[in-house]
């Protein structure tokens, strides 16, 4: 076969390529085999969508088009192909399609979304947990369905009634799931937060919603030790009024002393009067609401966004089954707590069938390897991380590939903060090489994801592979024009089932309105500073809002991170834009590894560097070290806090950062005086 064939043929592989300057033809890291390709469910979906429709297309780029052009034939297609358990669906899909926000999503529905993750009722694992090297559990389908049966009836007995708020103040274990689900079984919404939350943090955002019920542990492991939560819980229990009934879940003793916590008693005994029955899932419309998850709260008290189940199904089923290829059996983690939306779309998995891997404790437990450990053990067929673990542990010259079997390994994924491209090296050559990488990224706004991977597509050094399907992605410059292979705002064109419903305690739907719509209207604006490359992928540079901006050329604060965490000296780095002299300077915070300090040849030495691999605006006109980095809970770092500090402004809300303390070593820095 000569290039042109191989070039212009009509396999199922990936995007048509335009020659540019940036040599589309390079080398992929990773290629799917043409037998993966065939066995994929996203090209079974295709196949049948071009039956279904009568489709012409058999390109990669032709199948994504239609399902932003004809996004009522994909969203309808993807709901039989998942096989959506509802009491009806109803035959309209799609109402005020124009309006963003405002279109409406199968307006005649009824379905209960823990209904749909709870249709297994066999023997096989449900859900595996380890917590730390200290404790190991596991649930079966039919244990799974048996508990949440139980604790729905307790629910209902508590007086939980649709609409209303059951919150979780609980580690990654089998009973936040658990809880989650009964709650979703009756119609009341779920919300959530990581123990390691503050007590103010976790009032930031539950008093905001008034729940009904808490489910809270007595306390979690962390890098090998237990922190007892009891105190935290029992303040937030008293200063919650709306509080009905606090459940506790023992993790750290089964004899914690409840005498303290207003209206609180065991899980054991708060579901001993209940035997397992058929549950009773209350079949509620598209939209009804399920989850509120949270901003991020370093600007402000946290905005509550609340998402409904249908979107929230549908959008998960899709990234599951299409994107990450899972199916029925396969072995699902990601390194989450319950306090970040990662956890929300891992539960999902349930949906597809598939085993839920779930761990809650330090990552750098066995130094660094016990991730692997769970891999192995337990057959792990996709493994979710932060792109900062994954640059951790090539600091440390982790090799799973040598120390760990990952044979039914298929996909890693990886987000948080970008991935940089010596991170996409080190996944190949030291974890596993036939994998897909895929980087993806969309967020806590939609509950899922704008751009990420697919088991059909090549991975390239340093690229997300594709946008969602569905999800009409585009990039827009300052001016509101559509860009290719130039930097720009992240924009969605039309609507997409996974929109939020609105913000809590926003009737008129303003905040909402301003926190997407504003900039671009009837656009959704998402705040990333990005790159559509000419095969279809994307990079993102980074936050917009923290977009530097030096001789009014942006900068994204990604490619500065890409050059200085690669030294060996670096373990970390946070870089902002300083006001100085009418114009904005870069200044670059690093912290070493231990022992080192910096001098100024490491300086000219992280100069350099930059100045070679990017310009010569990109260069800090400051680099000062620093002994820790904030970072919200969920583990990306806030240069604006920094910014905020660094420019002597308040930083609204400390309690969101999990080191509020780190921020002191930015404050009154005499360097930047001058």
């Amino acid at each position: 076969m000569s290039d042109d064939d191989r070039k212009s043929r009509s396999r199922f592989l990936g995007p048509a390529r335009r020659e540019t300057g940036k040599s589309p033809w390079e080398k992929p890291l990773w290629e799917p085999s043409q037998a993966r390709i065939t066995g994929a469910n996203v090209t079974a979906f295709a196949r049948t969508a071009i039956r279904e429709w009568g489709l012409k297309f058999n390109t990669y780029p032709e199948f994504y088009r239609w399902t932003v052009d004809q996004p009522e034939q994909f969203w309808q297609s993807l709901w039989q192909y998942a096989a959506v358990k509802a009491s009806t669906r109803g035959e309209r899909v799609l109402l005020h399609g124009e309006q963003m926000p405002g279109a409406r999503w199968f307006p005649d529905a009824r379905l209960n979304f823990a209904e749909n993750l709870l249709r297994r009722r066999d023997r096989a694992d449900a859900m595996v947990f380890w917590g730390e090297d200290k404790i190991e559990r596991r649930l079966s389908h039919a244990q799974l369905y048996a508990r949440v049966s139980r604790l729905a009836q307790a629910l209902r007995a508590a007086g939980v009634q649709a609409g209303d708020r059951v919150v979780g103040y609980l580690p990654n274990l089998p009973e936040a799931m658990l809880a989650m689900l009964a709650a979703a079984s009756i119609g009341a919404i779920w919300s959530s937060c990581s123990p390691d939350f503050g007590v103010q943090g976790v009032l930031d955002r539950f008093g905001q919603i008034e729940p009904r019920v808490l489910f809270a542990a007595d306390g979690y492991w962390y890098n090998g030790k237990a922190i007892d939560s009891l105190d935290k819980v029992t303040e937030i229990a008293r200063r919650l009024p709306t509080l009905d009934r606090v459940v506790l879940v023992p993790y750290l003793s089964d004899s914690a002393d409840l005498s303290g916590v207003p209206n609180a008693e065991r899980m054991t005994d708060f579901i001993a009067p209940y035997a397992a029955r058929d549950i009773e899932f209350a079949q509620l419309p598209f939209d009804h609401p399920l989850y509120i998850l949270y901003s991020s709260g370093t600007t402000g008290v946290p905005k509550c966004i609340v998402h409904g189940a249908g979107g929230t199904l549908l959008q998960h089923l899709k990234e599951h089954q299409l994107h990450a290829d899972v199916n029925q059996g396969d072995r699902l983690f990601y390194f989450t707590t319950c306090g970040w939306m990662m956890w929300n779309w891992l539960a999902s998995g349930l949906a597809s069938g598939a085993t839920l891997l779930l761990y809650d404790g330090s990552p750098f437990i066995r130094r660094g390897a016990i991730l692997f450990d769970f891999a192995e053990a337990e057959g792990m067929t996709h493994l979710g991380t932060s792109a900062k673990f994954i640059d951790a542990i090539c600091k440390i010259n982790l090799r799973p590939r040598v120390t760990h079997d990952l044979a039914r390994l298929r996909a890693i994924l990886s987000t948080g903060s970008p991935l940089a491209p010596e991170s996409f090296d080190y996944v190949y050559r030291d974890i596993k090489a036939d994998v897909c990488l895929s980087s993806i990224s969309g967020g806590t706004d939609i509950i899922s994801c704008f751009v990420l991977g697919s088991p059909v597509l090549p991975v390239y050094r340093g690229e997300i592979q594709c946008r969602g399907l569905g999800m009409k992605v585009e990039v827009y410059d300052e001016a509101g024009r559509p860009v290719y292979a130039k930097k720009g705002e992240l924009v969605c064109t039309r609507p997409f089932p996974s929109m939020p419903i609105g913000f809590w305690n926003d009737p008129e739907g303003k905040r909402y309105h301003d926190a997407y719509f504003a900039k671009y209207p009837n656009l959704w604006c998402h705040g990333d500073y990005v790159e559509l490359t000419e095969r279809g992928g994307m990079i993102i540079y980074g936050r917009s809002d923290a977009v530097l901006n030096p001789g009014g050329v942006r900068i994204g604060t990604a490619e500065i991170y890409r050059q200085v965490e690669q030294l060996d000296e670096v373990l970390e780095s946070l870089v902002i834009g300083q006001d100085w002299n009418k114009d904005v300077r870069v200044v670059l915070f690093v912290k070493l590894r231990e022992g080192l300090a910096l001098d100024d040849a490491l300086i000219e030495k992280i100069r350099n560097r930059i100045r070679a691999n990017t310009t010569p605006r990109h260069v800090p006109a400051k680099v000062l070290q620093v002994a820790d980095i904030p970072r919200t809970k969920s583990g990306k770092i806030v240069e604006l806090a920094v910014r905020n500090v660094v420019h002597g402004e308040p930083v609204k809300n400390a309690e969101a950062l999990a080191n509020p303390e780190a921020l002191v070593h930015y404050a009154n820095r005499v360097e930047l005086q001058s």
